[in-house]
């Protein structure tokens, strides 16, 4: 395996082919994503093997103290079976990086934990484990290879599928925003009569509005709206909007999808109090459109997302905060996949600490 150089023109210009769209791509290591980040601090870099294989790295310079800290979001790409061979990538990563300056490197490559090549590789080149970068460790997937539409629907449980249907009798229409759609929504969805920009700010208050009925919150506003709608507009992103019958102000309920590698992610849900009274089959019926969408677009699986949380990297308990989102994920024919989780390897200790400490200065002091 050879030393990882920074991408060609001729690399970034198929960058998200291979990065997002290829098989174990994700929209964190999009340019959209980059271009995002870039935004808010943090400085891209598009690093390449002479095999095609790619990484997105984020670097952030230290305050006062110079060197940085890197940070490879959901990268390198998994390869199933394979875990030794990603593991080789991250510490061709951090050799490279670390001969640029930079103090510490942090990746969280969807790798499951069962391959034991990953861990043994990294623990030998120094790596060890963080606690996560990203809401959850660990997932609950939908297989979706080789089933149709009825067969995925049989999978899932009774009362959810009454819950589906009955959304369905009462006329709960669906509406799809997605830069892929060629104006045809497909039978199930309807093509979206607003801007999808405005599409994707209701559903941020929709967000808080669960939220706050979770126990959980969000970030701003401009980073949340501002990340989706480059994402949409790349493709990668989709928003699935729930409508009651007739004359209505707003949907009762909403799904935002990533599309990568061989599967659509579910990646924020959210729903009105009075919709889940009035409609209680919309949020139901919004997660059967999403496997119906990944089974016409050929996808492998519908990545239903995580449950576990800081404190509690586990499948969880009954009577925990977490175990009615859990059982709702399993009844669409969920399966737990356990990841191996974040990693990081520190190569200069004394400045990663140093800096640690001037960026949570810094921040602190512009707040004030």
């Amino acid at each position: 395996m050879t030393e990882p150089h920074d991408a060609t023109p001729d690399e970034l210009e198929g960058w998200d082919a291979l990065a997002v769209d290829g098989p174990g791509g994700h929209v964190y290591q999009s340019r959209a994503w980059a271009e995002h980040r870039a935004g808010q601090g943090w400085e891209p870099r598009y690093l390449a093997w002479d095999d095609g294989e790619r990484a997105l790295v984020l670097t952030r310079p230290w305050p006062l103290v110079g060197g940085a800290g890197a940070y490879v979001p959901r990268g390198p790409r998994p390869v199933p079976g394979k875990g030794g061979a990603v593991a080789g990538r991250l510490v061709d990563l951090a050799e490279r990086l670390a001969g640029d300056g930079v103090d510490v490197l942090s990746a969280d490559p969807e790798v499951p934990a069962a391959d034991d090549g990953y861990r043994r590789t990294l623990t030998a080149a120094g790596f060890a484990p963080i606690e996560e970068l990203q809401p959850s460790r660990h997932r609950l997937r939908r297989p979706l290879h080789g089933i149709d539409e009825d067969g995925a629907m049989s999978g899932i449980a009774k009362s959810t599928r009454q819950r589906i249907r009955q959304a369905e009798r009462a006329g709960v229409r669906v509406v799809r925003h997605d830069a892929r759609t060629d104006g045809d929504a497909g039978d199930g969805f309807e093509c979206p009569v607003e801007p999808t920009d405005r599409a994707l700010d209701r559903f941020y208050d929709l967000l808080l509005e669960t939220g706050e009925r979770r126990g959980f919150g969000f970030g701003s506003r401009a980073d949340f709206v501002g990340w989706w709608r480059a994402a949409v507009g790349a493709g990668h992103l989709v928003l699935l909007e729930a409508w009651p019958p007739g004359a209505a102000d707003a949907p009762v309920a909403g799904l935002i999808l990533y599309r990568h590698g061989d599967r659509l992610t579910t990646v924020h849900s959210g729903d009105r109090a009075e919709g889940r009274r009035e409609q209680p089959g919309a949020l139901h019926l919004l997660r059967w459109r999403a496997i119906q969408l990944a089974i016409r677009e050929r996808r492998a699986e519908l990545d239903l997302g995580g449950v576990d949380v800081p404190g509690a990297r586990r499948e969880p308990h009954r009577g925990e905060p977490m175990w009615g989102l859990y059982e709702h994920k399993r009844s669409f024919g969920g399966e737990w996949l356990e990841l191996a989780g974040a990693q990081e390897r520190v190569a200069r200790a004394g400045r990663y600490a140093a800096g640690r400490l001037a960026l949570r200065l810094t921040r602190l002091a512009r707040r004030r």
